[in-house]
């Protein structure tokens, strides 16, 4: 007699949840998910997703966070890398990841979780994390690194607004994205970063 399904651990049944989130919020609004449609598609109860969580809200901030955490592992610092070398590879990695999860990033930055302490919290600890990396790559000491943490802040800022506004339906292409990108940071460190020459038209 072939056995019944395994029954899933408590942490293999959040994952399983998250996955079947991920990829409801990806196909679809944020407002046009719901979390009856969630747990059919999952296949349990209502009562068990709601268990695990609470409103539509924190399943989504579940995800968001553990996609965030997935794109910061993804796109370490490589020292041996020029500093160019580095911040292209990650403004690729953030761009693919973007365009990937577009929904979602809308869904934070300009739509109905736009200004849910939450999401937001998860949105200045991936902020902060880049930041810390960028700056210990680009070193300094005492008031120069205060200077440079200043300016990589507000660097990190115009690129998540630009890559929004990219992704709302901007008409320049992704290579014209990153250059425009590059070239803010190489304005801030020139020392640092020496930008590409600019896209062909």
């Amino acid at each position: 007699m072939s056995e019944g399904r395994r029954r899933l651990t408590p942490h293999e049944r959040r994952s399983q949840l998250l996955d079947v989130g991920a990829e409801m919020f990806a196909r679809h609004s944020y407002e046009d998910v719901h979390m009856e449609g969630i747990a059919a598609r999952a296949g349990v109860s209502r009562g068990l997703l709601y268990r695990y969580f609470s409103t539509k809200r924190d399943l989504f901030a579940a995800i968001f966070e553990r996609d965030s955490e997935r794109l910061l592992a993804s796109s370490p610092i490589d020292p041996a890398l020029p500093m160019a070398e580095q911040v292209k590879a990650g403004l690729d990695a953030h761009l693919d990841y973007f365009t990937t999860h577009r929904n979602n990033i809308l869904t934070a930055n300009r739509g109905a979780l736009a200004g849910d302490p939450t999401v937001q919290e998860i949105v200045s600890d991936e902020l902060a994390t880049l930041r810390a990396r960028l700056l210990d790559a680009l070193g300094g000491h005492g008031r120069n690194r205060h200077v440079t943490s200043i300016a990589l802040h507000g660097w990190l800022a115009f690129v998540r607004a630009v890559c929004v506004e990219w992704l709302e339906g901007s008409p320049l292409s992704r290579d014209e994205i990153r250059e425009l990108c590059i070239r803010n940071l190489a304005s801030l460190f020139p020392e640092h970063i020496e930008p590409a020459a600019a896209p062909s038209e």
